[in-house]
């Protein structure tokens, strides 16, 4: 499909206008994948306000901008007029520091290395593990602190950090998530595995399988459902008293307490989760996705929901 001009000046004007904008599938408040989640949440770190633009609202905008850049994929990064590139291009940027530069922010002083605390039965697997000198254990924490290690060779801008012994290399955003972090290697019925915790670790998505939902609704349990799915794939299949994540629906979560027990639900889980990050990102704390969304409790509560 070759790009109109109407939408091309379309395009055009919302990048001359807005300093940042990102060109995504859903919004800031209700990202509808997984690599537009994570775009959303590097920037939130940094800028208080920014425009997005939702590409699924209108398949001609969706293909268009992908002509306009010469980009293929979704989501698509702006910075003052200029293309900045997709998710991986700003994961990198984030990474190294770079993206406070580009979106033109003060760089502030450099990052100082945080104190981590590591055990000797984890140097003592790491070490047996480690195949090169060249190799050293890469840790990142992302902004919900879900914990990630590798072995690989240094990167632009990372924060190096000793303890035990060894050197340990973190991403600028992951160092400062990690200060007090330990460190730890344990063995359990299926095999050994490393155990990272911090005192800084954040409240985490929990898991509900619909069976336990129902027992939770059934006993009259607080708790707020909402359904993070279109509008169109409500007229096929809904779960009775779940609310709408539109518009209306996310102002009135807004309103309730960072406690409440609030649970997501989508199809079959995956944007449920994305929704149920963002708003864990927000401060909220009792979060839950439907494991399987409304496919799963179709099967295994309330077979009369239309499956599709």
């Amino acid at each position: 499909m070759s790009l109109s001009e109407p939408m091309r000046a379309k395009i055009a004007t919302i990048i001359r206008e807005n300093d940042v904008v990102v060109f995504m599938k859903g919004t800031r408040t209700m990202p509808q994948c997984g690599f537009s989640a994570t775009v959303v949440s590097m920037l939130d770190e940094h800028l208080p306000e920014y425009r997005t633009v939702d590409v699924l609202s209108d398949p001609a905008l969706r293909d268009g901008i992908k002509e306009f850049s010469s980009w293929p994929t979704i989501p698509q990064l702006y910075i003052r007029g200029e293309f900045v590139g997709g998710c991986d291009i700003v994961k990198e940027l984030h990474a190294t520091g770079e993206l406070v530069k580009t979106l033109g922010l003060a760089q502030g002083e450099p990052q100082a290395p945080p104190s981590i605390r590591v055990t000797q039965a984890a140097i003592t697997a790491f070490t047996s593990a480690r195949e090169s000198d060249a190799d050293f254990v890469h840790i990142e924490i992302d902004p919900s602190h879900t914990y990630g290690l590798y072995f690989g060779p240094r990167q632009a801008g990372d924060v190096e950090v000793e303890a035990g012994g060894m050197v340990f290399l973190l991403d600028r955003a992951s160092a400062r998530r990690a200060e007090g972090l330990s460190i730890d290697f344990v063995e359990g019925a299926s095999g050994g595995g490393f155990k990272l915790e911090s005192p800084n670790d954040a409240p985490k998505v929990k898991q509900l399988s619909p069976a336990a939902l129902k027992a939770m609704r059934d006993g009259g349990e607080a708790l707020e459902l909402f359904d993070v799915r279109t509008e169109q794939e409500r007229t096929i299949a809904k779960i009775e008293g779940a609310r709408h994540l539109d518009q209306e629906g996310q102002q009135y979560l807004e309103t309730l307490a960072k406690d409440a027990r609030i649970v997501f639900h989508c199809h079959h889980g995956g944007r449920s989760q994305a929704a149920a990050e963002h708003y864990l990102a927000r401060g909220f704390r009792n979060l839950y996705n439907l494991q399987g969304g409304i496919d799963a409790w179709s099967q295994d509560v309330d077979p009369s929901v239309p499956r599709y």
